[in-house]
């Protein structure tokens, strides 16, 4: 199984989390299913997902794209991401 995993600093969690909540079906079309929210305990506007991908070169295409940068910014992502793909 591949993973993704996703941290980045965010303004406002609860913004963030709702714009991100509405954003489920591009992640379904792009192969990358959610398997967890997190976020630092000390600092709520740290956040962690990590994901489940059906297929690594889609995940890094739906990475690596230009929509989800302009959605990241639009949900108040305020510093460059981190983005690490996984494999058990």
């Amino acid at each position: 199984m591949n993973y993704g995993l996703i941290r980045r600093k965010v303004a406002d969690f609860s913004k963030w989390k709702a714009i991100y909540d509405s954003n489920e079906p591009t992640r379904q079309e792009a192969g990358v299913k959610e398997k967890y929210v997190l976020h630092n305990v000390d600092d709520p506007n740290d956040v962690f997902t990590i994901f489940e991908l059906e297929d690594v070169q889609k995940a890094r295409e739906f990475f690596g794209s230009a929509a989800l940068r302009a959605g990241m910014q639009q949900a108040g992502t305020v510093d460059q991401p981190d983005f690490y793909l996984l494999s058990d």
